[in-house]
């Protein structure tokens, strides 16, 4: 039989008698684990109480695998018998770390029948606490021992003592031995190290000696050196005293000239520090007055600075504006042509999107009234399944009176029991179907928001557009007007052949006929900006055209038929790039047409035709469009 300890040591204990007042008391817990090997290899779990100051108190337990399985099934533990003894071991281990708190957790009750512990069995419990409940863990029965177990256990006592004892008396001994040894090694290290001191004092003596008379010599030497630095020293001083002296005496003169100054400013000074605190009060009682209007100032000047800037942006808008609109007005004619395509263009579109509205009303109008109906159903359905559930109430009364019908009322409830699933099914379906319905009349809506902001765009895009037509019809009725007095005020030849047909015809009312030139395959009219660039030049050009004889004309004429050759080999019409000449330099204006006519968009109608340098162009070049062709005067008067 071999024993194995587990588990010992003391652990508070609340004892319980009947009849008595609860007490504390410290027992000392010993968990043994004992293997029988005859005459069947078996374990008990063996568990004794004892008290360190009383030597009678004895309670044992011995527990094995048959009466764990009891004590199992009446405390409903769930642990195995090898498992066993470390659950207990935790168990009280944790009413150790909870015995010094005023409230403790875990709780070591040792309950008795009697009133004192007096050969009586006893229960230990295991016991958690909490506000509610007091919930025993765990419930030992354990017997008081008898005189033959208690002589037994004191026998094994008196046997620990004795070999403590002894192992004391060992150590004792050792201890006696060792410390021995260490005084006489000491000993003899103690004489070692007087002789060695004693050595050492003679060696001190002698160096200490022969350093004092080394001492005394380089004193003596350096007292001599000492005398005569300080004669020389002596020497320097009186030199440097009467130097300083004499410029003490400089600097004492130059600081009394300097006083009498600064007194002379000082008073000064201290009259204008009166009059300065005078006007300081004043300005201090006016300072408290200007501040209240200053902050109301500094409120009117935030809001004038915001107004300033809204003020200035619109100005610089509008000299932009101003600029450009001086600039576009030679080019406006083909402009127009471009603008009332754009026009239709946008007529389309508005009228594709009013029908596309018109289409996403129909259809919103036919999805809410589906969705009507869908609500319709699910209440309906609602209606049904609340009657169905008054049903199953009445039939469950029914099943508790009428035990009989059992099974008739089973497959009834059942029968309705799928109908109410399918009845469930179909409501789950028509609520995915009425979120889907919802979703999407969300995107339709947002869809409708999208088209008509893009409807309130393309308004606004025509409004911008018929103001441009307007003020360009007003430019073009200035621009005749002034045509118009130039050529009365101008003094043209009466013969219309003295150039051979080279020159435009005028007609009744003063205009130029536009020429057509069918050689050079233009056979519709030139822009009348030919005209204004022709007639639009200053006086003394006028008079000198005037005045060229017909040698002239007819180099004039060949010129310009030349220039009409060139434009006959170039047969392919190409795209001249809207490259920006600046008109003014000083202004930095860009000539032509504004930057944003120049911008691609998506439903924008693409401007062909149109070059940025036909007022400064000195070259005529192919222009894109079929329809107008701009002549510069430089083309038919070079140089």
């Amino acid at each position: 039989m071999a024993a194995e300890s587990v588990f010992n040591r003391p652990v508070c204990v609340l004892v319980r008698g009947q009849g008595c007042e609860e007490r504390r008391l410290n027992v000392r817990v010993n968990i043994e684990l004992l293997s029988i090997s005859n005459p069947v290899h078996k374990k008990d779990l063996a568990v004794r109480l004892t008290d360190d100051t009383d030597p009678f108190f004895l309670y044992n337990l011995v527990i094995s695998e048959e009466d764990f399985q009891s004590l199992k099934s009446q405390q409903g533990l769930l642990v195995d018998f090898s498992a066993f003894p470390q659950k207990f071991i935790d168990l009280l281990q944790q009413c150790i770390q909870e015995q010094n708190k005023d409230i403790p957790r875990f709780l070591l009750q040792l309950v008795s029948s009697a009133s004192i512990l007096d050969h009586t069995p006893v229960f230990l419990n295991v016991v958690e606490t909490n506000p509610f409940k007091h919930l025993t863990h765990l419930s030992l029965k354990f017997l008081p021992g008898n005189d033959a177990e208690i002589k037994k256990f004191l026998a094994s006592c008196l046997k620990c003592l004795k070999e403590d004892k002894m192992m004391l008396e060992e150590k004792l001994r050792k201890t006696e031995e060792d410390l021995t040894r260490q005084l006489s090694y000491t000993q003899q290290n103690l004489s070692e190290k007087s002789r060695e001191l004693d050595k050492m004092k003679h060696e001190w003596t002698s160096v200490t000696t022969a350093l004092t008379n080394k001492h005394t010599q380089e004193l003596t030497n350096e007292k001599e050196r000492a005398l005569q630095a300080q004669a020389q020293y002596q020497q320097q001083h009186e030199q440097q005293k009467k130097e300083l002296e004499n410029l003490h005496q400089k600097n004492i003169q130059q600081l009394q000239n300097r006083l009498s100054e600064l007194e002379v400013i000082n008073k000064d000074l201290t009259e204008k520090r009166y009059k300065g605190d005078s006007t300081v009060r004043e300005l201090k009682a006016k300072l408290s007055g200007i501040e209240d209007e200053c902050q109301r100032a500094k409120q009117e000047v935030l809001s004038l600075r915001r107004e300033n800037t809204t003020l200035d942006a619109e100005c610089h808008e509008k000299e932009k504006l101003i600029n450009q609109l001086q600039t576009r007005v030679a080019v406006l004619e083909q402009e127009i042509k471009d603008k009332d395509q754009l026009v239709i263009r946008t007529k389309e579109v508005l009228d594709a999107t009013q029908e596309q509205k018109v289409n996403l009303e129909e259809s919103t109008e036919k999805k809410q009234s589906h969705i009507e109906k869908l609500e319709i159903t699910i209440k309906s359905l609602s209606g049904e399944l609340l009657k169905a559930n008054e049903i199953i109430k009445k039939l469950q009364g029914d099943l508790k009176t009428l035990m009989s019908k059992l099974k008739l009322k089973n497959t009834v409830t059942i029968q309705q029991e799928k109908l109410l699933a399918e009845k469930e099914e179909r409501l789950q379906k028509e609520q995915r179907e009425f979120q889907e319905m919802s979703q999407s009349l969300r995107t339709k809506e947002q869809e409708v928001c999208k088209l008509q902001e893009q409807l309130e765009t393309t308004i606004q895009k025509l409004e911008e557009s018929k103001q441009l037509l307007k003020t360009n019809e007003n430019v073009i009725t200035w621009l005749n007007k002034q045509l118009n007095e130039i050529q009365v005020g101008k003094k043209l030849d009466s013969s219309p052949n003295t150039l051979g047909g080279g020159r435009a015809a005028i007609s009744p009312h003063g205009m130029p006929d536009r020429p057509s030139f069918p050689s050079s395959r233009i056979n519709h009219p030139i822009s009348p900006l030919y005209a204004f660039q022709n007639f639009a030049e200053p006086a003394h050009h006028k008079n000198i055209s005037s005045q060229c004889p017909p040698a002239t004309f007819v180099f004039l004429q060949i010129q310009f038929n030349m220039q009409l050759s060139k434009m006959n080999q170039c047969s392919d019409v190409q795209t001249v790039p809207a490259t920006i000449y600046p008109a003014n330099k000083e202004n930095g204006d860009n000539l032509g047409l504004d930057s944003k006519y120049f911008k691609k968009k998506d439903d924008s109608i693409p401007l062909r035709g149109l070059s940025q340098n036909t007022l400064n162009s000195e070259y005529l070049k192919p222009s894109t469009s079929p329809k107008a062709a701009v002549i510069p005067p430089s083309a038919y008067f070079p140089g």
